[in-house]
């Protein structure tokens, strides 16, 4: 099957307009006669869900939490961006569209980047009309800051629980569709199968994670907003519950799987502290916009540190390595992501890594609080040379700014960050590969859609701060409930479907045999000490920085570590009664099978992309070196096994941006 991405003809800032004018509608009468499942209610789920269900269709939700406004969008913390040009820096539509695209490593799909950007504008409106409460400036406009990648000012925020506020948005809008019927809630079900019917996806096979039931959906359409795949890694930023189960039946129903190896490590997580944890925290980007982040210069000072016998704070500047600010003066600390992290690891290999397991870096805010303490006593008046002051008075705009994120990273490693910088290092986050959709959100599979995180489509090597929430509202409220409707304006007179047809027969009855062998299988070892030594190999071979060898040995061990799993792999309890287990087991036998695409798609790509490091393709300074023959999209089609996974490619064209060097310096 030729891919298709379906782009429109025309000038860019024209494409978006021209095609909502093109495409088929369906009218408000119409609406009412057809049925769509959205899987997720995330922030691209719950928004779609609403959207869709306010234009007059019939929606059936499905979550796997006790409620949708448990959704992991809710842990985002920074902020969302949009070219609104409030701070009057010079930002627009178009800076925005090349920033992400810069920021892709020139890996991303043109045509929807440039959508994405100018949709931008009305995210923030729409959610204000909804209460959000964004941070506001004296003078009541909505307040914004810089994040890792660019030199504006685009971030609009609400403290640090963005998220939580733009989900609670979302979930208002959900809550009243669903008071009015247009909304059938599902929650604690978890999708494990989709149904294609006559090459159509129609339906879906659920599971009812309190009684066990398997359920048999039927729509006309289907709707995948399940975020993305970085539990891949054990231990990573996600929720224990975040998984690639609905991304990947899809998959393996013909939906192709794109650019699986794209995976953001984000540089500002609490660092590991051992074999216990079951997740890593994520301390927002948002705090490098004020935070410094430093090692120090020599390592005798290094090893006191970490004997307990020199603090940080008595460390002089001069024996301080600002290295982000050396090596790349015009960002500084405000480098994308995927550049903090391979500095930070290569400052931690080089042995100056500042905790007990030579794993992390200093993130520390003393100029910041005295900077704006200083400017505080100006404002009132105060002694500006009283250290003390100054620096009480700094702290208390830190709070007011950042003040949830200290108070959690206290609580985490009882150590206070307003007395002592914060300890960060890497961990994996976000995944910008993901199910691979065409310009109207559209799978290979007719009728099958994927949004937000689930699908690959704009980011591409390496996603900027404050973008997934950008993008998980654009694809929910704005782009998805026009372009699906031209689908849907042939199912006006297709009736219900019908769930008793042999695809769903099929469809259930695999369901259940992977159920009844993981419940009868009597093995030896838990779910969680295969998903453990899965992260180990993924972390180790695939990680922040990858190579051949490794690469190609983690593809054999992965597939051996499947067939143990398979084999050896121990659930208590019943497939009848709430069984976590259960749920477990099978998110991580979908997440084996990952695994291994993950690293042959790494193996295949012989350059270095954004959050893709290969250590063979390196410039002398130690940054990634692209190659043009790489420069299209991997997607994949599934033939059975991970190894025998058939390649195609999208090559990705650029008409209004220059590919060049990705300098930050």
């Amino acid at each position: 099957m030729a891919l298709d991405s379906k782009i429109p003809k025309g000038p860019l800032k024209d494409k978006w307009t021209n095609h909502k004018n093109s495409i088929n509608l369906v009218n408000p009468a119409n609406k009412r006669l057809i049925d769509v499942i959205v899987v997720g209610t995330g922030l691209a789920g719950g928004s779609a869900a609403a959207t869709l269900a306010e234009l007059g269709y019939n929606v059936k939700a499905f979550c796997f939490q006790d409620s949708a406004r448990r959704a992991h969008s809710i842990a985002a913390q920074g902020g969302i961006n949009a070219a609104k040009n409030y701070q009057g820096d010079g930002d627009s539509t178009y800076r925005l569209f090349y920033d992400t695209v810069k920021g892709g490593d020139y890996r991303s799909r043109e045509a929807n980047v440039y959508r994405l950007a100018e949709v931008s504008a009305n995210i923030i409106d729409q959610c204000v009309a909804q209460g959000v409460p964004f941070a506001r400036e004296y003078g009541g406009l909505l307040d914004n800051r810089s994040f890792g990648g660019v030199l504006v000012s685009r971030t609009f925020y609400a403290a640090g629980q963005t998220g939580q506020q733009l989900l609670l948005g979302a979930y208002s809008a959900l809550n009243r569709q669903i008071g009015r019927g247009k909304v059938k809630m599902y929650s604690r079900h978890e999708m494990l199968d989709v149904v294609v019917v006559d090459g159509k996806a129609r339906g879906i096979i659920a599971r009812n994670l309190v009684t066990g039931e398997i359920e048999r959906h039927s729509a006309h359409a289907v709707v995948l907003g399940t975020g993305g795949y970085g539990n891949v890694f054990f231990l990573s930023t996600n929720a224990m519950g975040s998984n690639v189960t609905a991304a990947w039946k899809a998959h393996k129903r013909g939906a192709y799987f794109a650019n699986p190896c794209y995976t953001q490590i984000h540089p500002t997580c609490i660092p590991v502290s051992g074999d216990h944890q079951s997740k890593l925290t994520l301390m927002s980007e948002s705090l490098r916009n004020d935070g410094r982040i430093w090692v120090p210069k020599h390592k005798k000072d290094v090893e006191a540190i970490r004997a307990g016998k020199l603090k940080p704070t008595q460390l002089e500047e001069a024996d301080r390595d600002y290295y982000l600010e050396r090596r790349y003066p015009a960002f500084g600390n405000l480098v994308p992501r995927d550049v903090a992290s391979r500095a930070a690891k290569e400052r931690c290999d080089a042995g100056y890594g500042v905790n007990a397991t030579g794993e992390a870096v200093y993130l520390d805010f003393a100029s910041a609080f005295m900077r704006y303490g200083k400017e505080q006593a100006h404002v009132k008046g105060l002694d500006e040379n009283d250290e003390a002051l100054v620096k009480k008075l700094g702290q208390e705009v830190v709070k007011n700014k950042y003040g949830n994120l200290f108070q959690m990273y206290e609580k985490i490693v009882d150590q206070n960050p307003y007395e002592s910088p914060m300890m960060i290092y890497p961990a994996v986050h976000y995944t910008m590969g993901g199910i691979w959709v065409d310009y109207n959100l559209q799978t290979t599979v007719p009728g099958l859609y994927a949004i937000g995180e689930a699908n690959f489509s704009d980011h591409g090597a390496n996603r900027l701060g404050a973008s997934a929430l950008m993008q998980g509202l654009a694809d929910g409220y704005f782009v998805l409930p026009y372009t699906i409707g031209d689908y849907l304006a042939d199912d006006i007179r297709t009736g219900p479907i019908p769930t008793n047809s042999a695809a769903f027969d099929e469809a259930e009855k695999s369901v259940r045999d992977n159920i009844e062998h993981l419940i009868n299988n009597n093995g030896t070892h838990s779910v969680d000490h295969f998903h453990k030594r899965l992260g180990k190999i993924m972390w180790n071979k695939c990680g922040m920085a990858r190579n051949a060898e490794d690469l190609k040995s983690a593809i054999v061990e992965i597939a051996e570590l499947r067939k143990e799993f398979w084999k050896d792999v121990r659930v208590p309890g019943t497939n009848e009664e709430f069984n976590e287990e259960l749920a477990k087991a099978l998110r991580v036998a979908d997440f084996l099978e990952l695994g291994e695409l993950f690293a042959k798609d790494a193996l295949l790509r012989e350059e270095s992309a954004g959050g893709h490091f290969r250590e063979e393709y390196q410039t002398e300074e130690g940054e990634a070196q692209r190659r043009k023959e790489f420069q299209y999209v991997s997607a994949w089609e599934y033939k059975g096994e991970p190894k025998d996974a058939l390649l195609h490619k999208e090559d990705l064209v650029f008409e209004n941006i220059e590919v060049k060097e990705r300098s930050y310096k």
